[in-house]
């Protein structure tokens, strides 16, 4: 017996399928007599690449699709199909209208497919503006954040101008108020000094005074010092007198 299956493929996590028609007596990855399709799980709408008329024609000649595949089929439009073959066979209606009752269902299906795509897009673009509105509100809330945690720091540099400038007007009161106590004492040092000016002169003319006192007194020393030497000079010249009359 021959079965459409499912033929995995793909990577771990990734798998992708082709539709086969095998023996139902082979493994699932295991031969198989003919390639009809493929199925592409990870897509959003799934990706289906069907030979419809292949399809048709397995089914046709007795192949028993399994579950997965009879709902891969069904969606593409093969069971249908194989349906109204059967009514052509039978009598029931003809080829013509077979085809145009089939072109109807492939126009319906084709319609629901491109709405369901449009709104999967659409939903996508909602997600996507949402999550954008989303990280908006989140960087709004980071920088209020910020700016409430800087703002003790902005008002403390604020301040510090501030203060700054009344040290500098309380030093320029402070100078306004010391400079005229600094110019009245200015003035009276002057008038120091002229004073001290006035005591040395007053001063010198004591001095003269006691140095001429102390002149008189080394005068009157020597002059009772020199009637000694006098006398000591007679005794001198008797001395010298004496050998004379010896040697005479």
């Amino acid at each position: 017996m021959v079965k459409l299956r499912l033929r995995r493929q793909g990577r771990k996590g990734k798998p992708f399928y082709y539709i086969v028609a095998a023996d139902a007596r082979a493994p699932r990855d295991g031969r198989f007599i003919e390639r009809i399709g493929s199925y592409n799980p990870n897509t959003n709408p799934a990706t289906i690449d069907l030979n419809l008329d292949d399809a048709v024609r397995w089914l046709g000649n007795g192949a028993v699709p399994t579950d997965t595949c009879r709902a891969i089929l069904s969606y593409k439009g093969a069971m249908y199909k194989h349906h109204l073959n059967k009514g052509v066979t039978k009598g029931a209606l003809t080829q013509e209208q077979a085809d145009e009752k089939f072109s109807t269902w492939l126009s319906e299906k084709e319609s629901k497919v491109s709405a369901k795509i449009d709104s999967i897009s659409k939903s996508a673009a909602d997600s996507a503006a949402a999550a954008h509105k989303r990280e908006e509100a989140v960087k709004l809330d980071r920088e209020k954040a910020i700016a409430e945690r800087l703002a003790p720091e902005v008002e403390a540099t604020e301040e510090v101008p501030e203060a700054a400038a009344d040290a500098t007007e309380e030093v320029v009161e402070a100078t306004a108020e010391t400079a005229p106590e600094a110019t009245e004492e200015t003035v009276e040092a002057p008038e120091v000094a002229t004073e001290a000016t006035e005591e040395v002169t007053e001063a010198p003319p004591e001095a003269p005074e006691a140095a001429t006192e102390e002149a008189v007194e080394a005068k009157a020393e020597e002059t009772k010092e020199e009637p000694a030497v006098e006398e000591s000079a007679p005794a001198e010249e008797a001395t010298e007198e004496k050998p004379s009359e010896d040697k005479a």
